[in-house]
């Protein structure tokens, strides 16, 4: 093939960012997936633009809660009892950084990035031609106890620290907002600075055309095959091997295959999520995604309809479908919200890549390979900043901000 600077691995919103980063600043790049681009995790997601994250979710403490997620009983969280044994010390590791100064330094650490995610999509989206995708409404967090809605106050006073504009409204202010809710919940807190996307894989295809319109080629392959020959990086794609002095791996929750038996095993784990369209009842209607906070799902408005996002599920990646989590919420957001038929028959399937800390990996682990995954709930929010602060590290320029929180080698200190 014609002269290629680098081959990035995983066409998700994070390595499409990367590929266009990179084609932008005058290098051949491939971009190699063994599906299209957006398919896969980047698919199913909130839609949200999260300029507003501060504190990671922490894990749950109080006797009820685990109580809950224990019997199956909780709508945030579900498992296999098979899998636990092998999560277990990733669990425990969870645990260990939602002490809440932990939690503290995930904000600092990762202020940087967060700061920059809408800009840095609203600049891929001018090139890209793809503002429509964009609404710069916020989004909405209902608290249906008064105890949930305290848990929140430290990360509301650090909001204040960051200057992140946020309103903290009762029940009528809340639907003033959306009225098509109902008065079930009792505070809420509106997060102003934050955007959606109508369309997550419109999106990363419209960020695809524009690296494809700069010369990127685009190839369908099996990341697995990546090897060195020579000097350079090698993987083989269905157009035939493509060589590469740089090779990035954004693979996500895929990454452990490619880079285990490389020698890099790092602690990667994934929670899987569900999603399900919805149309509305009537006239009802959402302008912006809504969090119900105390059960842990999300409801947003999005092309197909109206999105209905489950949390956690701790299982083996590629284990069957088990979308129980839907039983336990329905009834509930149908109880906020006028849900109506669902738009497809069986629930959409993805897994988040998640480091115990939070923290997702971005940086360099030898000569000419380097990493860009673990992401967690928020690969769509810094997958623009991501690819820009890639591209700099990997052409010599002087990064937008300091990467090394995020450095591989924290696992080895």
């Amino acid at each position: 093939m014609a002269r290629t600077d680098a081959v990035i691995l995983g066409a998700g919103i994070v390595g499409v960012s990367i590929a266009l980063h990179l084609a932008k600043r005058g290098l051949a790049v491939a971009l190699v997936d063994r599906n299209g681009p957006g398919e896969g995790t980047s698919y199913g997601n909130a839609g949200v633009i999260e300029g507003n994250t501060l504190l990671p979710h922490p894990f749950p403490t109080a006797f009820g809660a685990l109580l809950n997620v224990a019997l199956k009983r909780a709508t945030e969280a579900n498992y296999h009892l098979s899998f636990l044994p092998q999560i277990a010390p990733w669990l425990l590791a969870y645990r260990a950084n939602s002490a809440i100064e932990r939690r503290i330094l995930f904000a600092n650490r990762t202020r940087p990035l967060f700061a920059a995610a809408l800009a840095e999509h609203e600049a891929l989206m001018q090139e890209s031609d793809a503002t429509r995708y964009l609404r710069k409404t916020g989004w909405l967090k209902i608290y249906r106890t008064q105890a949930a809605f305290a848990a929140t106050a430290r990360e509301r006073e650090l909001a204040g620290e960051f200057g992140l504009p946020h309103d903290a409204l009762d029940c009528a202010g809340a639907l003033a907002l959306e009225p098509s809710l109902a008065p079930s919940f009792n505070h809420a807190v509106y997060w102003r600075g934050s955007a959606s996307v109508s369309n997550p894989l419109a999106l990363t295809r419209a960020y695809v055309a524009r690296f494809t319109a700069l010369g990127g080629i685009v190839l369908r392959g099996d990341a697995r095959t990546l090897h060195r020959a020579g000097d350079r990086w090698r993987v083989e794609t269905g157009e035939g091997p493509v060589d590469a002095r740089e090779a990035v791996v954004a693979l996500g929750p895929w990454a452990p295959d490619l880079l285990k038996p490389m020698g890099i095993d790092l602690p990667l784990a994934v929670k899987r999520g569900y999603h399900l369209h919805f149309r509305p009842r009537g006239n009802a209607g959402l302008t912006r995604p809504v969090v119900d906070a105390d059960l842990g799902y999300c409801v947003a408005p999005m092309e197909q309809g109206l999105r209905v996002t489950t949390g956690a599920e701790f299982a083996q990646r590629d284990a069957p479908p088990t979308p129980a989590q839907f039983d336990r919420l329905l009834p509930q957001a149908r109880a906020l919200f006028p849900l109506g038929e669902a738009v497809e028959t069986q629930p959409w399937l993805g897994s988040r890549p998640c480091f115990a800390d939070s923290l997702p990996v971005i940086g360099r682990a030898r000569s000419g390979l380097w990493l860009a995954y673990g992401h967690a709930h928020w690969g769509l929010t810094l997958g623009p900043a991501t690819g820009r602060l890639v591209a700099e590290m990997l052409t010599g320029a002087t990064p937008f901000c300091d990467p090394a929180p995020y450095s591989a080698e924290r696992f080895t200190r």
